[in-house]
């Protein structure tokens, strides 16, 4: 074997050249042994930020992260391979609801699907933080664990482990702090690779965007659902990517525990928001027909409805919970397990007409504040505070009607949160139309 040494393939980026299969593996390989130091990695990263990356080279970096690691093996489980299919999201505000309803609501239908997600940061949520505002959950499982959860329960999500990719999470620790998170072949690789390591057959990826999102337009999203597409072709992987319009938050709540109420609520046949029940039912089909569970979107829609309705898909909620370490009777009595805030108070509107804007960035960051997001990776969540019944885009509200219920700490951060929500939502005298959820399409089997 020739001399290994990561500056050169650092140079050849640098200049612009494409890197070989053999120089991403052998990079991402060092990286596991110690032989590519953090300063490497940053000035690799950056050099692909600045001169991007092939397709072929980036399906090439996807791998090499995905075999730096175990590839979970589904073998001798009993589970017939082409039902293996994940559901992945870019993120936004409230949107980390969808995995938590979706995950149990096709294992109901006979999916199953392992799911490797993230915890939020910024503005945005993560599903690993819901999972973990779950007392005994694990989040970090052995790969077994992992693999005997989705055998028992059909659905199970948790968070990176040092087992699958962990080249993954030492690039993007280092992407984190070098300005580097924005590239779309990192991001490509960092999500594809995850996916691919859990052994998948199948991905179905919402590509978010608006005020909610970091992608702020659709042709941003585009961009990236595009790349996403041809990487996950070249590697072989079915999947499709719906592009979600995330210019208010999605569904009705935020903070941890808040969200894994209205998860429960929903999954237990109480209110459903409309727009969160539109992209619920829509990823589900996807899934459904990709694995061949139904033979048409139409079919698939009243497959995932009726597992909704007859309690299955909250049935399956509980069995992935209970498999992971939580409680067993945690669907059936939430209350006992969440405890309330200090102060729950509604916010009033200052105004009569009809909700014209809501600034789902400006919600998010107003929720940071109050403790329910993260400023930094390192940042502990307060998992009680939040909000919850927050109005939407076409809403018609009265003067000191709630925009929305508060939860916090202290009336100071009440009084600061009152404040940013209430600037974040603009109130009309004309109703506006509601947006479509879902404005694009993109997929590998077209």
């Amino acid at each position: 074997m020739s001399l290994f040494l990561p500056a050169q393939v650092i140079r050849a980026k640098r200049n612009q050249e494409i890197l070989s299969d053999a120089d991403i593996r052998r990079f991402i390989e060092g990286i596991g042994a110690g032989e590519v130091s953090e300063a490497q990695i940053g000035a690799f990263t950056m050099a692909c930020f600045l001169n991007g990356m092939t397709p072929q080279e980036t399906a090439a970096l996807t791998l090499a992260m995905r075999d730096s690691g175990d590839v979970v093996d589904w073998s001798g489980s009993g589970i017939a391979p082409e039902t293996i299919i994940d559901k992945h999201s870019t993120g936004g505000t409230g949107d980390e609801n969808v995995s938590l309803i979706v995950a149990p609501l096709v294992a109901a239908c006979g999916v199953s699907m392992p799911m490797i997600s993230a915890r939020g940061l910024g503005h945005t949520g993560g599903e690993v933080d819901l999972m973990e505002a779950m007392p005994g959950v694990a989040i970090a499982p052995s790969t077994e664990m992992f693999r005997q959860a989705v055998v028992s329960a059909g659905a199970a999500i948790i968070g990176p482990t040092p087992r699958l990719a962990p080249a993954d999470a030492a690039i993007y620790y280092v992407r984190d702090v070098t300005a580097t998170v924005e590239s779309i072949p990192l991001i490509t690789a960092s999500i594809l690779s995850k996916k691919l390591a859990a052994g998948v057959s199948g991905l179905v990826m919402s590509v978010n965007y608006g005020s909610g999102a970091f992608m702020p337009t659709y042709a941003e999203a585009e961009v990236l659902a595009q790349s996403l597409i041809a990487v996950a072709r070249i590697a072989g992987l079915p999947m499709v990517a719906p592009i979600v319009e995330m210019d208010e938050i999605m569904g009705d709540a935020i903070g941890s525990r808040l969200q894994l109420r209205e998860v429960i609520d929903f999954l237990s046949g109480g209110k459903q928001e409309s727009r969160i029940r539109a992209l619920v039912i829509e990823i589900s089909a996807e899934i459904l027909v990709m694995v061949g569970l139904a033979a048409s979107k139409d079919e698939a829609t009243d497959l995932a409805e009726a597992h909704l309705a007859d309690g299955s898909a909250l049935d399956r909620f509980q069995r992935m919970v209970t498999s992971l370490g939580g409680p067993e009777d945690l669907a059936a009595n939430p209350y006992a397990y969440f405890p309330a805030a200090p102060i729950i108070a509604p916010l009033p509107s200052p105004a009569t007409g009809f909700v014209e804007k809501v600034d789902a960035y400006a919600v998010g960051i107003a929720m940071v504040g109050l403790g329910a997001g993260r400023k930094l990776a390192s940042d502990l969540l307060d998992q009680d505070v939040g909000l919850t019944g927050m109005v939407h885009i076409g809403d018609a509200i009265s003067e000191g009607e709630p925009l929305c219920i508060l939860h916090c700490r202290s009336q100071a951060d009440f009084d600061t949160a009152a404040r940013a929500i209430t600037a974040a939502i603009a109130i009309g005298s004309t109703k506006p139309d509601r947006r479509p959820v879902i404005t694009g399409r993109l997929s590998t089997l077209v």
